[in-house]
C-alpha cells in the first residue's frame, strides 16, 4: 500500500472512530499533499510525500520552538501532538550513530575535505536521509565532521 493510500485509509478509520483532534491533523497532511500534486500537476510517490511530510515536521518543531519561548503551553501542547501524528507516517528515525557512519561514509566517497565540499556531501545524503533524520541536525554533523 502506498503512503499516500495509508493516509487516507487512516482517515476514513479516524472519521469513524470519531477522533476530531487526529482528523484535522491528517486532512492538514493530505492537503499539502494535494496541494503539492496540483501545484506540480503531477501524482507524488512516496518520495515526495516523504519530502512534504518532512517539512511539515520542520514547521511544526519551529513552531514548537517559539511557542515554548513565548510560554504558549496551550499552542505548545497542539505542535507536539501535530507532530505525533506526522512522525507515524515516516520512517523509523536512525540514532546518532547511524547518521554519523553514513556522514563518514559519504564524506569518503565523495573525497571531500572541507566545508567547501558540503553541497556534495549533502547531494549524497539527503535521499538517504529524507524522513529518517532532522536535515538540520545532519547539516551541523557534516560541519563537525569536515571540520568547519
Amino acid at each position: 500500500m502506498s503512503l499516500k493510500a495509508r493516509i487516507q485509509e487512516d482517515m476514513k478509520a479516524t472519521m469513524r472512530s470519531g477522533d476530531k483532534p487526529r482528523l484535522g491533523v491528517i486532512r492538514l497532511i493530505l492537503a499539502a499533499i494535494k496541494q503539492r500534486e496540483v501545484d506540480e500537476r503531477i501524482e507524488l510517490d512516496d518520495t515526495q510525500i516523504l519530502v512534504v511530510l518532512d517539512k511539515m515536521l520542520k514547521q511544526r518543531r519551529e513552531s514548537l520552538g517559539m511557542y515554548e519561548k513565548a510560554g504558549r503551553a496551550d499552542l505548545a501542547d497542539q505542535e507536539s501532538y501535530e507532530i505525533g501524528i506526522v512522525q507515524t507516517y515516516l520512517p523509523q528515525q536512525l540514532t546518532a550513530a547511524e547518521v554519523d557512519s553514513m556522514i563518514a561514509a559519504a564524506i569518503a566517497q565523495t573525497g571531500a575535505s572541507g566545508i567547501k565540499d558540503m553541497g556534495k556531501v549533502m547531494g549524497i545524503l539527503k535521499p538517504q536521509l529524507q524522513g529518517r533524520a532532522d536535515m538540520t541536525a545532519v547539516s551541523g554533523q557534516i560541519k563537525a565532521q569536515l571540520g568547519a
